[in-house]
C-alpha cells in the first residue's frame, strides 16, 4: 500500500496552492532535464535547453515575485492583464508537460512523476487559485475586449488540461498510476466544467459588441464610450469564437446571470442583435445546454473575420491600425460608415488574429473544406511585422547596424530587429503596453508551433496535406533567427533579480545614459497630441473629446481617473509618467485626457531602483518592470521553444 500512498500524494499536490520556484526544482529535473529524442512523437528536433532553462526561470520567477498565493491573483496586475497572465501560466505548463521526456528514469516511477507534477500541479494551483480571485462581477460591466481576454484564458487552461491528461493517460512513466488512483484521468480534468462555464459566460456577454447597424459588422470596443471599431477587439471575437467551436467542451451550467444576461445590452452603444441559438430563440441561450461544436461559434467567426478583411484597417505596410469611429455620429447625422480611422500601430493588434487564423484553418480542415488561405493570410501578416521591426529575413539581419550607446532609427514597429511599442524607447507605457508585446509573441507561437497542424502521424482536426504542412513549416522556420534575435535582446534587459525589462531593444543597445535616448529624432515615432488621425489612448488615456465620448459631460463620471502610469525611480534622468491621475498639460495641469481603465496603484514587486552606482537602466522609467514585462519575457522564450521545434 505504500506505492499507492505515495502516488496519491502526488497526484494532490496541486491542491496545496504552492508554486515551484525554479531554484527549488528537484534535482534530477533541474540538472538531469530528459528532452525528446528523434525518436519521439512527430521526430521534433531537440529543443535549446538553455531557452528551457530560461523559460523555466522566467515561469518561476514571475509567479514568485509577482503573483500571491493567499489571494490568487497578480495584485499588482489588472483585470484584463491577469487574464493575459494566466494565459501565460497556461501556455507554459503546455509547454513544460510536452517537453519532457516521458520514459521512466533510473529513480522510478513515483519518484520521477514526484518530480515532474510537482512542477506542474504546483504552478496548476495557481490557475486554480486564480479562477476564484479573478474579477468576473467587475469584467461582465467592461470593455469587450476585456471580456474576450477572459475567454481565451480559459480555453488555453483548457487546452492544457486536455494535453496533460494525455500524458498523464499514456506515458509509460505512468504505467499503472490510473489504476492505483481508481481513474484514468489526471485530476486537473475535474476542473474542465469550471472553466468552459467561465469562458461561456464571457463569450456570450461580449456577443453582444457585434453590430451590423453601423458599418456594416463588427465588433463595438467599449459600450460605454461613442461607437468605435477597432482591430484588437474583432480579432479577439475571431480568435475566442473559433476557439470555442474547437475547444469548448460544452457546458450544461445555467447559472449566473440566467435571468439578465440574455436580455443585457450596452448603455452606450447600438443595440447589437444577440447570436441566435441553434432553435432560433435567441433569448433561450441561458436555459439550455451549450453543446461542443456549437455552429454560432464558427459562425461568429466566419462573419467576424469577413467584416475586419473588407474593413481597410491596414495601413500601406500592411499592419492594422487601432480602429474606425463614425464622424457625424455625435451630431445626430444619418453616417453610418466607420470613415475616422486611428492610425495608432500597436504589435497586439498584429498577434491575436494569428491564433483566430489558425483556428479557421484547423475548422475548415475538420470540416473537410480548404483552408490554405488562412494560413497565408497570417504568414503574410507576420512578414508585414517582421518587416516593420528593421529585419531582412532573406539575410537573417537586422537592416541597420547596431551601433551601442545610440538609439537606431524606427521601421514602423521596432528597431534593429526588434519588436517594440512606440512608447518603448521614452518609457512612457502604460500597463495597457507594457502587455502587448507578450500578446503578439503568444499568438506567434501558436500559429507556428510544431503542433499548430496537428501531429504529422495524422490530426484530430483532420489531414493536412504535406504539401501545406511543408509550406507553412518551412515559412515558420524562416522566422526563428529573428526570433532568436528577439529572445536575446528580452534577455538582455534582465536585471539581477531575473526580472525582464519592457524596452527589448535596449538589450542590445548598451545605452550609457539618458541623453542618448534624447538624442534620437525618432525616439518618439508618433505625434504625441490627441487632435489628428493618430491617438495613442492605449498608453496616453481615452481623449476627452466629442469624437471618442460624445457629451463629455454626460460619459466623464463613467470613466476611472486612475493613473496612466505608476511612480518609479526619482532621478531626474529616469522621471516616471507625471501626474497623480491623469497625463499632465503643458504647464503641469491635468490634461484632458484619462484612462478608460484604472492601473494597479501599488509599486510593482521588484520593479528596482537606480542607485547612483549602478549602469543606467532604461527599463526603470515609468513603471519599470512590472508582471506584464515578465509576462512578455515569458512569453518569447515559450514562442522561441515551441517553434524551434521546427528545426530539423
Amino acid at each position: 500500500m505504500l506505492v499507492p500512498w505515495a502516488v496519491v500524494v502526488v497526484a494532490a499536490t496541486a491542491v496545496s496552492a504552492t508554486s515551484t520556484p525554479w531554484s527549488s526544482l528537484p534535482i534530477d529535473l533541474k540538472d538531469k532535464t530528459r528532452t525528446r529524442t528523434s525518436r519521439d512523437v512527430d521526430s521534433s528536433a531537440l529543443p535549446d535547453v538553455d531557452v528551457l532553462d530560461n523559460l523555466f526561470a522566467a515561469l518561476s520567477d514571475m509567479q514568485t515575485t509577482y503573483f500571491q498565493n493567499w489571494i490568487g491573483t497578480w495584485p499588482d496586475a489588472i483585470d484584463w492583464t491577469r487574464a493575459v497572465m494566466s494565459t501565460h501560466v497556461s501556455a507554459a505548463l503546455r509547454t513544460i508537460s510536452d517537453e519532457f521526456e516521458l520514459s521512466q528514469p533510473g529513480g522510478g516511477v513515483v519518484g520521477y512523476v514526484l518530480g515532474k507534477e510537482e512542477v506542474v500541479a504546483g504552478y496548476f494551483a495557481d490557475i486554480i487559485g486564480y479562477y476564484f480571485a479573478e474579477d468576473a462581477f467587475a469584467l461582465r460591466n467592461q470593455a469587450y475586449d476585456d471580456m474576450l481576454w477572459v475567454v481565451l484564458g480559459w480555453l488555453e487552461a483548457i487546452q492544457f488540461v486536455d494535453e496533460h491528461n494525455d500524458v498523464f493517460s499514456n506515458s509509460a512513466s505512468t504505467a499503472g498510476l490510473p489504476s492505483m488512483l481508481g481513474t484514468d484521468a489526471w485530476y486537473g480534468n475535474r476542473w474542465v466544467p469550471a472553466f468552459a462555464h467561465r469562458a461561456r459566460i464571457f463569450w456570450e456577454l461580449a456577443s453582444k459588441g457585434w453590430d451590423t447597424k453601423l458599418c456594416g459588422g463588427g465588433m463595438v470596443w467599449n459600450p460605454r464610450l461613442t461607437p468605435y471599431k477597432n482591430a484588437v477587439t474583432n480579432e479577439l471575437y475571431i480568435a475566442a469564437s473559433i476557439g470555442m467551436y474547437l475547444y469548448f467542451p460544452g457546458d450544461s451550467n445555467t447559472s449566473p446571470y440566467v435571468s439578465n444576461a440574455a436580455s443585457e445590452t450596452a448603455p452606450c452603444s447600438p443595440s447589437p442583435s444577440p447570436s441566435p441559438s441553434p432553435s432560433g430563440d435567441s433569448n433561450s441561450t441561458n436555459s439550455q445546454v451549450w453543446p461542443a461544436r456549437d455552429p454560432r461559434f464558427i459562425v461568429a467567426a466566419q462573419e467576424a473575420h469577413d467584416w475586419l478583411t473588407t474593413s481597410n484597417m491596414t495601413n500601406t505596410a500592411g499592419l492594422y491600425v487601432d480602429g474606425f469611429h463614425i464622424s457625424g455620429y455625435t451630431s445626430g447625422g444619418n453616417n453610418t460608415r466607420c470613415d475616422e480611422r486611428d492610425e495608432m500601430v500597436y504589435t497586439y493588434n498584429q498577434g491575436v488574429l494569428l491564433s483566430g487564423l489558425l483556428g479557421l484553418y484547423q475548422a475548415a480542415l475538420r470540416d473537410g473544406r480548404s483552408g490554405e488561405n488562412y494560413l497565408r493570410e497570417g504568414h503574410t501578416l507576420i512578414q508585414n511585422v517582421i518587416r516593420a521591426t528593421g529585419f531582412d529575413l532573406e539575410h537573417n539581419r537586422p537592416t541597420d547596424p547596431i551601433v551601442p550607446n545610440r538609439v537606431p532609427p524606427w521601421r514602423g514597429l521596432g528597431r534593429v530587429g526588434v519588436l517594440e511599442e512606440a512608447c518603448d524607447a521614452t518609457g512612457e507605457c502604460s500597463q495597457d503596453g507594457q502587455t502587448f508585446k507578450g500578446v503578439w509573441m503568444h499568438h506567434f507561437g501558436t500559429f507556428c508551433s510544431l503542433r499548430a497542424l496537428g501531429s504529422r502521424s495524422g490530426s484530430g482536426f483532420g489531414s493536412t496535406s504535406e504539401a501545406v504542412r511543408a509550406q507553412h513549416e518551412a515559412e515558420c522556420r524562416r522566422y526563428i533567427p529573428w526570433l532568436r534575435h528577439n529572445a536575446r535582446a528580452a534577455l538582455g534587459t534582465k536585471d539581477d533579480r531575473g526580472l525582464f525589462g519592457m524596452w527589448w531593444t535596449a538589450g542590445l543597445l548598451g545605452l550609457r545614459s539618458t541623453d542618448s535616448v534624447e538624442q534620437a529624432a525618432d525616439a518618439e515615432p508618433f505625434p504625441t497630441s490627441d487632435d489628428g488621425n493618430m491617438v495613442d489612448y492605449r498608453n496616453r488615456g481615452v481623449p476627452h473629446n466629442e469624437i471618442w465620448m460624445g457629451i463629455v459631460d454626460a460619459v466623464s463620471e463613467i470613466l476611472p481617473r486612475g493613473p496612466s502610469a505608476k511612480h518609479g525611480p526619482a532621478r531626474p534622468q529616469q522621471k516616471p509618467l507625471k501626474g497623480a491621475g491623469v497625463n499632465p498639460g503643458p504647464d503641469g495641469s491635468p490634461s484632458t485626457t484619462t484612462s478608460t481603465r484604472t492601473e494597479s496603484r501599488s509599486e510593482p514587486s521588484g520593479s528596482g531602483s537606480q542607485t547612483q552606482s549602478s549602469p543606467w537602466d532604461p527599463n526603470l522609467r515609468g513603471r519599470g518592470r512590472t508582471v506584464e514585462t515578465q509576462g512578455g519575457g515569458l512569453a518569447v522564450l515559450r514562442a522561441l521553444l515551441v517553434v524551434s521545434r521546427l528545426e530539423v
